[in-house]
């Protein structure tokens, strides 16, 4: 299909300009509200999806685009840039590797109107400008004005004879000692280059043979720092590649080194573990010990670099023309984290944002009271980074520890930090001799040994340790207390939104609920034992969990919808999430646009849906907030009639979510509790400082403040509105 015809068949009416069969063909009547579809949404389609990989490209020129503005202060520019380098990298191990392996294994049929190896091509035709974006970006106006402020980057040739005796000797004492050269010749094949290893090719001749040889120089990441300071007491600094390529010469004595430069090498970290696997945790670990030997999916070269050393890296490293990306500047942009985390500076950083207690957990705090007193007067709402995780999931998981009447505490673990006391509160738990138990994921990308610590010494406690399923992932975030109350027992809750992390609650936005209701408390009870235990979920009464209800419960809320307004009754959807993907979801939205309904959704990242195409998602709005944090929760909002359904929980509306994961979506039946998701859901529907709108051709456009429009940015104002509150606890009544 042409490039126009594509831009047709998006904008066709019903599908019939091009005579094709779309799954909104038949649009909802009073009679039929739910016309039968296709089969299910065909994402090869351009007509009625965008590619998943090139929607995620674009999500992340967002955040390079971040850090491009001129209104941001300066060190939190250079932090975007360090985290667009860091989330590609990633998508390049993960998502590329996977593009590459459906072009060896002859799969042709990919998404969005593009195969797995055209997905390739233009996947580097649209990363290639934004890399060079930021190689420029960084160099021409990122260090100079880190410069100004006493940040310096400088060249060995600007030093004073001096300085440079100084670094040479302090070359020879810390950084010649772990530099390991190895050269390529007869009985020396080529070296294996670690994965995201950043290595110095050089090109070496032997005078009196007058032969020349490759070798590789590996730069010591982690081992010494990237941005070498010119002394101890400075912020001056030069580059560890550059002090080596200055030095190359004790190296190879007697040899002359005839030309040099920069490369680095990203492998395919992404691995399956089969289903038929009996030792969960061996199988993970056999797997991450082969990590990093994966095949070689980008190679990243300094742009400049001598035909001869890169003719010599494409031969040896096996790879096509469209796994090259030269870079005319530095590679490997993650180390400017080092400068970011430089001491001091406030003036060049956001303003501190220390997260505050939740005031009716502050209320209680005062008074000291059990934070399940509060939970039994009413659901309690939290929002990081704005509402401190210390003082409401740690506090929470604390009192439990330390309340001789609660009887279990059960915890599931996706990912979590060394300093983070929840997973010690299980191990304490036991010593007290409650029953604790924690289902730890020990598949969470790139946290899977820092899990199966956690998991051994959790084992070691006496801890009731559960590694889920070979070919399911246990993304639910959950807290399960069991507390002895009269003649009885009671249950607390805790569902969120993002992981149990202390790190990762103070920079990504995320909901917390607690709740004591009874049928929310056994729902979780039940979701519990089945994983823990053996047998086939039955349906569950409040909440939706997936894999086996929770598609099917979004399918029929959304239907709900529809039909209301098929009937002439109010209807709206409205979503929070960080990718939308699933083709049975965007089909049903579509066809509740058709039925007239408006549908408003906040994705932050992947967005297959095509907002905005006659006939098919003319009242369907996407935006995108990113920010000073990271848009993390994940609220659904179901209007019909005078009933308003709100969930939230840890599921994206992506079929590894819905289909291949243990996920579960609880609903908000408190009315305050409802009313600030809301709240929060609208404010990033209206932002217009840091929210792009995506358009049907897939582009995303900045959305701006019109004239005489106040700007209104949803993280600074749920600053402000948590500011207030606190305020408004601290003050006594007059």
């Amino acid at each position: 299909m042409s490039d126009t015809e594509i831009e047709l068949a998006r904008d066709h009416d019903a599908g019939q300009s091009l005579g094709l069969e779309a799954p909104f063909d038949a649009r909802p009547t009073a009679e039929d509200p739910f016309p039968a579809p296709r089969e299910s949404l065909d994402l090869a389609d351009p007509a009625v999806a965008f590619n998943r990989e090139l929607s995620w490209a674009e999500f992340n020129d967002r955040v390079l685009q971040l850090a491009e503005r001129s209104d941001q202060p300066l060190l939190e520019r250079v932090k975007f840039s360090a985290i667009y380098s860091s989330i590609l990298d990633e998508f390049f191990m993960i998502r590329v590797a996977g593009l590459l392996d459906q072009v060896d294994a002859g799969v042709d049929r990919g998404r969005g109107g593009f195969s797995p190896s055209q997905t390739i091509d233009q996947l580097h035709l649209q990363v290639l400008p934004q890399v060079d974006r930021q190689a420029h970006f960084v160099s021409e106006t990122l260090l100079p004005e880190l410069a100004e402020h006493g940040i310096e980057v400088v060249s060995l040739s600007s030093l004073s004879k001096a300085e440079r005796a100084e670094l040479a000797e302090r070359f020879k004492r810390q950084v010649l000692p772990v530099l390991t050269p190895l050269a390529v010749g007869l009985g020396r094949p080529f070296p294996y280059i670690s994965n995201l290893s950043l290595s110095l090719a050089v090109l070496v001749r032997d005078p009196q043979t007058d032969q020349t040889i490759f070798a590789r120089v590996k730069v010591p990441k982690g081992l010494i720092p990237r941005f070498f300071p010119i002394s101890e007491e400075e912020t001056r600094f030069v580059l560890l590649e550059e002090l080596i390529a200055a030095n190359l010469e004790g190296l190879f004595p007697e040899m002359e080194v005839v030309d040099h430069g920069c490369f680095r090498v990203t492998r395919d970290a992404d691995f399956d573990i089969s289903d038929e696997a009996d030792d969960l945790l061996k199988a993970i670990e056999a797997e991450l010990r082969q990590r990093p030997f994966g095949e070689v999916v980008r190679l990243e070269i300094e742009a400049g670099i001598s035909p001869a050393i890169r003719e010599q890296l494409v031969e040896a490293l096996m790879v096509e023309e469209r796994q090259i990306y030269p870079i005319a500047g530095l590679l490997d942009l993650t180390d400017l984290w080092q400068l970011v985390k430089l001491p001091g500076h406030s003036e060049l950083r956001d303003a501190p944002a220390a997260p505050l207690t939740q005031p009716r957990l502050a209320e209680a705090e005062a008074e000291e009271r059990s934070i399940f007193s509060v939970i039994r007067e009413g659901d309690v709402l939290v929002h990081h980074p704005y509402e401190s995780f210390a003082s409401s999931v740690e506090r929470f998981v604390q009192e439990a520890v330390e309340d001789p009447d609660v009887l279990a505490i059960k915890q599931t673990v996706y990912r979590t930090s060394d300093d983070s006391p929840l997973v010690p509160s299980l191990i304490r738990a036991t010593e007290m001799g409650k029953q604790a138990v924690c289902l730890v994921e020990l598949k969470a990308r790139f946290d899977e040994r820092a899990n199966i610590s956690w998991a051994r010494k959790l084992e070691r406690a006496g801890v009731h340790v559960v590694y889920g399923m070979p070919g399911i992932k246990i993304h639910a975030k959950c807290v399960l207390v069991v507390r002895r109350e009269g003649d009885g027992v009671r249950r607390y809750v805790h569902v969120g939104t993002g992981n149990y992390h202390p790190t990762t609650a103070r920079l990504y936005t995320d909901f917390g609920l607690f709740t004591c209701d009874e049928k929310i408390g056994a729902d979780v009870a039940e979701m519990f034992n089945f994983l823990t235990g053996y047998g086939r979920p039955a349906n569950y009464r409040e909440v939706l969990a997936a894999p086996h209800f929770m598609l099917e419960g979004i399918l029929e809320r959304i239907e709900r919808v529809t039909l209301a307004k098929v009937e002439g009754r109010h209807g709206r959807i409205r979503m929070k999430m960080n990718a939308l993907v699933h083709p049975e979801v965007i089909e049903a939205l579509y066809r509740a646009s058709q039925a007239g309904v408006p549908v408003e959704l906040n994705v932050r990242g992947i967005c297959c849906l095509i907002p905005g195409a006659r006939g098919m998602s003319e009242n369907i709005r996407v935006v995108s907030v990113v920010g000073r944090f990271l848009e993390h929760s994940r609220i659904y909002s179901f209007e019909h009639g005078d009933e308003v359904e709100v969930y939230i929980g840890s599921a994206d509306l992506m079929p590894r979510n819905l289909d291949n994961r243990i996920e579960l979506l609880t609903p908000v039946k408190d009315p305050i509790c409802r009313a600030e998701l809301l709240d929060t859901l609208e404010r990033c529907l209206i932002d217009n400082v840091n929210a792009w709108e995506l358009q049907s051709d897939g582009s995303w456009t900045p959305v701006v403040a019109g004239p005489g429009d106040e700007p209104r940015s949803v993280q600074r104002e749920l600053l402000a509105l948590t500011a207030a509150r606190a305020a408004e606890v601290s003050t006594p009544a007059s």
